[in-house]
């Protein structure tokens, strides 16, 4: 498996933007210009570049039933943004990655999306945004390696309960990510 995590988000610029832009694929070129910020088109043209670098080969892209990226015959990968970082993963089996800058959080999010055992580990940290953001993570690389991603609150109440995924948490002060990979 390979990952790759750039975090030099200052570099989100509408110069970058543009020199970017003639280095990918026409399709990857058309969704970038579909997003209406800045930051949208440098994550989706950014990611597309780091995983060209783990991948040498056509990289045209497929959808699955759940608006899943896949590309056909693989490999698997799995991409993720937020306003710290970009993760990419890329492996010969399922994978999901999935990074969020610590923030606060709202409590009724909590109580939506996690069950009661993962609530007292939250509530129990010295650290709750941590701790809230680290099972977030989690549960969504879970979802993105299952290649569904959020379907409603009951299915992130339970993803953890039985994983099938070894899971590979990393922290750093602005943000965390986990990677679920068989």
């Amino acid at each position: 498996m390979r990952v790759r995590i750039f975090d030099r988000m200052e570099e989100c610029t509408e110069e970058t933007v543009q020199a970017m832009l003639p280095m990918v694929s026409q399709q990857r070129r058309e969704q970038a210009l579909r997003y209406r910020h800045l930051f949208g088109r440098f994550c989706c043209l950014k990611s597309w570049l780091m995983l060209s670098v783990m991948h040498i080969g056509e990289m045209e892209f497929l959808y699955n039933e759940h608006g899943k990226p896949y590309m056909e015959g693989g490999p698997f990968f799995s991409i993720s943004h937020c306003k710290e970082a970009i993760a990419v993963a890329l492996d010969d089996q399922p994978v999901g990655i999935d990074v969020e800058s610590i923030r606060r959080f709202d409590p009724e999010l909590v109580t939506r999306t996690m069950n009661d055992s993962e609530q007292t580990l939250i509530a129990a940290s010295e650290t709750p945004e941590r701790a809230f953001i680290r099972l977030w993570t989690q549960k969504e690389a879970v979802l993105k390696a299952d290649g569904t991603g959020i379907i409603s609150f009951d299915q992130l109440r339970t993803v953890l309960d039985h994983p099938s995924y070894t899971l590979d948490t990393h922290e750093n002060e602005k943000y965390i990510y986990t990677i679920a990979y068989v």
